[in-house]
Parts: C-alpha cells; sequence; structure tokens
C-alpha cells in the first residue's frame, strides 16, 4: 500500500467511529482514536501494539479540538485525515426540548466539528493536502420530528461541510459529510427506548414500525457507513453523501 495516512476519529470509542478505526488500523494507517473513555479506546486497539494513538477527550471541553489536533501532529508530524463523528442525539418533542439540551445539541453536532476543523486546517493547508470527513446524518437534509436539537445540528453541520469544502478546494483539501438514515447504535438504542416510553408502544413495535419505513427495512450497520466514509479518504470528490442502506 502507498505511505500510511495520520487519522484522526473522534468518537473512536464505540459504535460507528469504532469501525472506521479498527477498519483503518487494519489497512494499516495510523490512527488517533479520540472518545470519552478509556476502556472503550483501550478495548478497540486490543491486541495491537503500534500504529495507533489514544486520547481520552470530552470534544465539548474548552481546547479539546486544539489540544488532540496538537497531539496528532507531534506525535506523527502531521495530519492527513480528520473524521468527525463524535455526536448525540435527544428524542424530545419541540416543547418539551429544554435550553440545556438544545444547547447541547448544537455545542456536541455541530460546533466541536467547527473546532476541529479550524484546527486541523492550518497543517492541512501547509501540507497542501488533507481529508475531512463528517459523520452527518439524513436529519442534516431533512427534517425529523421529536428531534428538533439534533436535526438543527447536523443541518448547520451539512452546511458547515458544503461551505469548508468550496473554501479548501483550492489547497487540495477536501470536506465531505455522509448522512445515514438509522443505524444501528447505542444512540438508535436511546432514541428507540424514548419512542417507546413517550407512545407507550414496546420497543419492538417502536423498531419494527421505524425499520419499515426505512429503504431496505432495516437499521444501517457501523461497519456500512464505516465504509462509506472510508471511501472518501484520497478522493478528490467533495460535497455531501446520503447513504440509505448499504452497497447503495
Amino acid at each position: 500500500m502507498a505511505a500510511p495516512l495520520r487519522i484522526l476519529v473522534t468518537g473512536a470509542g464505540r459504535g460507528i467511529g469504532r469501525s472506521i478505526s479498527t477498519k483503518l488500523l487494519a489497512q494499516g494507517h495510523q490512527v488517533a482514536l479520540c472518545a470519552r473513555t478509556t476502556s472503550d479506546l483501550e478495548s478497540a486497539v486490543e491486541g495491537r501494539t503500534e500504529g495507533f494513538l489514544l486520547i481520552t477527550s470530552d470534544v465539548l471541553a474548552p481546547g479539546a479540538a486544539e489540544s488532540a489536533i496538537e497531539k496528532v501532529i507531534s506525535t506523527w508530524g502531521g495530519i492527513d485525515v480528520l473524521i468527525l463523528n463524535a455526536g448525540d442525539g435527544v428524542s424530545l418533542p419541540l416543547d418539551k426540548t429544554t435550553d440545556e439540551v438544545w444547547d447541547r445539541m448544537i455545542a456536541l453536532n455541530a460546533t466541536a466539528p467547527f473546532k476541529f476543523m479550524r484546527a486541523a486546517i492550518p497543517q492541512m493547508k501547509k501540507a497542501n493536502f488533507g481529508n475531512i470527513i463528517v459523520i452527518a446524518s439524513r436529519a442534516g437534509l431533512e427534517g425529523e420530528p421529536n428531534v428538533s436539537g439534533y436535526t438543527a445540528a447536523k443541518h448547520a453541520v451539512v452546511g458547515l461541510v458544503r461551505s469548508a469544502a468550496a473554501e479548501l478546494s483550492k489547497y487540495s483539501i477536501t470536506v465531505n459529510a455522509v448522512c445515514p438514515d438509522f443505524v444501528d447504535t447505542p444512540m438508535t438504542q436511546r432514541s428507540l427506548e424514548a419512542a417507546a416510553e413517550r407512545t407507550g408502544k414496546s420497543l419492538d413495535e417502536v423498531r419494527s414500525a421505524l425499520e419499515s419505513k426505512l429503504v431496505g427495512a432495516r437499521f444501517l450497520t457501523p461497519e456500512e457507513v464505516a465504509d462509506a466514509a472510508i471511501a472518501f479518504i484520497g478522493k478528490s470528490k467533495t460535497g455531501v453523501t446520503q447513504l440509505l442502506e448499504g452497497g447503495r
């Protein structure tokens, strides 16, 4: 393979981020895994002795983005790929969405990716190369009920991707967003539990009703979303991709 790329993945301890990280490590890249829980990070690299960097950090903490990017640069001499996966959603009706919930959704799903981009771009400009990939959501392209904060934040980050892509292409930096439908992750499980509590239906009933509306009548797997994100690495294509079903 070509020379290994220096890659930072946020939200790397679980779900999509973990799948992205393990796939990239298997391909021989140097991967910095960033997440809040050290044990999750250690589990993700179990059995490996090299090629990775573990960064225990909350992306919402002041200076978290700058610190993480600096650790990658100081360890490996630069950063080639930034994959922004950390995020979360809260399922609440609009009139039950508190200021605290709204502010957290915007901070986690839009502001944090902005800060990581801002911190990485100077080094990428210097190298005249870089790939930035955001794991967004179909909720960033369409309206979704009972997730107003999450939907607004994902719309914001998709707009950020489009603006950054237009601005940075002259530096050979591509910026892309992957916008999957529902993925079988702990976050989706929490949303299903909230919907079951809100409607009085069983968890199985809520899940089946939702899956019946999806392309393929199933949730995506983290591995499918990981493959879609990884496909952007090293490509000159830039923009927003909607992923509705694995392989499509």
